[in-house]
């Protein structure tokens, strides 16, 4: 997935946390996010079940309550588990 993408479905997410009606989910199911820059990311009650975020940078992301089930994490950057 392109950065630009990345960005765009962050932008809505942080809208969607805030109660905006233009808002959505950040629904990253089954991404392909590997090498992804997700440095200081809010993904707080985001979807990334499946996501596949090899080499992701991670640092300083928010995650709280995001659905990370069967993620690759391997190799990312900055998570602390």
């Amino acid at each position: 997935m392109k950065q630009v993408e990345i960005q765009n479905i962050l932008d809505l997410h942080s809208l969607w946390l805030k109660g905006d009606p233009t808002g959505k989910r950040a629904d990253l199911k089954f991404a392909n996010l590997v090498g992804a820059d997700l440095e200081g990311a809010y993904l707080v009650g985001a979807d990334l079940e499946g996501a596949y975020l090899v080499g992701a940078d991670l640092e300083n992301a928010y995650l709280a309550g995001a659905d990370l089930k069967g993620a690759d994490l391997k190799g990312v950057k900055g998570l602390s588990i």
